[in-house]
């Protein structure tokens, strides 16, 4: 890259490659298995940077990764000998437009900036559930949080983007300017561009909320689970949401842990999961937290630099067979491979899908799925071919338990793309036109117009339509 000189006379971000002193730093990812040794780190500034460095990276035949947060275990964000064009670290402000509610939200921002901005406002966006998860990928993946009982998904929420296409033209995306490319964003990824602003719609919020973690040992899973079941059945109330994570104590027992929220004081969220603490949990850190508190209840379990391994499912309701040979293998598993594996958990997500599935089919390119969504998380000591191995194994044995309940078997397989780590899996096992089903055939035409040579294919990458 001999002329990685006149890049830089039209680049006003910083360049950082593999003999600078910050270039461990640059290229190092939350999740540790998804780092990527890159030829060029572009920190860009702005859309016209973004726009310099994919011209660049174009004429020498560079791959191109895009980092906001670098949260994806499947290494979305890092390249190989590539060019990442990052934007963490001058594109990250947020502004707030009191008077219409609106979020001005820079692509390379966190959570974190975004709630902590807008709670000083008394708004806030739907965000997730970890503060360090950046928005850029969230958004554009679908995006489910806290909020959504309320509020629908972050991409129902966006209303409007700045993007910089593989050719370089930076464009408007929102309900009349380039719809199309609106419509493809909200759901498709990474696969047409760079954003390096969203509008946000946010809401009133109150200022504190009730949540925190309430832990029961395994064997209450017979008087637990028809708690579950009727409450799903019944149909979640849109001021609630809870994680059942099925995991192991200290001392390697199954254990079963909620990550509970309710978006109230502390009396009405004690009260409203009155079944649950009938139970006697063995411990219960709940209480009225600052609202922007609430997405860092589970900051400390995922925290940056270990290996990750995530796989995804879709599942059709709580099953009580389904959870207890979960909490039967999770021990078993762990005591086998002790060597190779530091924790391995199985997160169920209950979420009041009502206001999201209330968008009618084919409005944005994220499937609307009434289902639960399920996720095996595997932590893995070394970044081994070997341990990855034993890790995706693993993930699959507890993937494929869930699909002894035959409902769980429908749908389209893949679960929720922003929780899958397809692409250290299989690069080759593209499994995007089961994620977008009905609307492939849509997102391939628009994949044509705006990115007909795949500059941008590092997320569930989706063909452009033959000419």
């Amino acid at each position: 890259m001999s002329d990685l000189s006149s890049f830089k006379k039209v680049f006003k971000g910083d360049v950082v490659t593999p003999d600078s002193p910050e270039y461990e730093q640059a290229i190092a990812r939350w999740a540790a298995n998804s780092q990527r040794r890159a030829a060029v780190v572009a920190f860009v500034k702005d859309a016209d940077d973004v726009s310099a460095a994919l011209k660049y990276a174009r004429e020498h035949k560079l791959p191109i990764a895009v980092k906001g947060g670098g949260h994806n275990p499947a290494g979305a964000s890092s390249v190989e000998g590539g060019l990442v064009i990052d934007l963490s670290r001058h594109i990250t402000g947020v502004r707030i437009d009191e008077e219409k509610k609106l979020g001005y939200v820079g692509g390379g921002a966190l959570w974190k900036n975004v709630d902590e901005t807008a709670i000083k406002y008394g708004l806030a966006g739907v965000g997730g559930t970890v503060n360090h998860t950046g928005v850029g990928g969230l958004t554009l993946g679908g995006g489910f949080g806290y909020l959504t009982g309320d509020h629908g998904l972050v991409v129902d929420n966006l209303v409007q983007a700045t993007v910089v296409t593989a050719d370089g033209s930076i464009l408007a995306a929102n309900k009349t300017e380039n719809p199309d490319l609106f419509w493809a964003l909200r759901g498709g990824g990474s696969n047409f561009g760079v954003v390096t602003e969203f509008v946000f719609q946010l809401h009133p919020q109150r200022s504190t909320v009730f949540g925190g973690m309430i832990v029961f040992p395994g064997f209450v899973v017979d008087q637990l689970m028809p708690i579950l079941v009727e409450k799903f059945s019944k149909g979640l109330d849109p001021k609630e949401t809870f994680m059942q994570v099925l995991t192991l104590d200290p001392a390697g027992r199954p254990c079963i842990v909620f990550t509970v929220f309710y978006n109230g004081s502390e009396e009405e969220g004690r009260a409203h999961y009155k079944p649950f603490y009938d139970l006697k949990p063995v411990m219960d850190t709940c209480r009225e937290i600052p609202y922007e508190k609430l997405n860092t209840i589970q900051n400390d379990k995922v925290e940056h630099g270990r290996n990750y391994y995530m796989k995804p499912a879709y599942l059709i309701r709580p099953d009580l067979n389904v959870t207890k040979k979960l909490l039967e293998r999770l021990p078993q598993l762990v005591a086998t491979h002790k060597d190779a594996i530091e924790g391995i958990t199985f997160v169920i997500e209950y979420w009041s899908l009502k206001k999201a599935c209330s968008v009618p089919a084919g409005e944005t390119a994220f499937i609307r799925d009434p289902r639960l969504s399920g996720v095996a998380n595997v932590v893995f000591r070394e970044n081994t071919p070997e341990h990855l191995k034993l890790t995706r194994q693993i993930a699959s044995e507890l993937i494929e338990i869930t699909q002894t309940l035959p409902e769980n078997t429908q749908g389209s397989g893949t679960g929720y793309g922003n929780y899958s780590a397809l692409y250290i899996e299989a690069p080759q096992a593209n499994n995007a036109q089961a994620l977008f089903g009905a609307n492939y055939s849509r997102l391939t035409e628009l994949k044509k117009k705006y990115d007909p040579d795949m500059v941008f294919s590092k997320w569930f990458t989706i063909a452009p339509a033959e000419k």
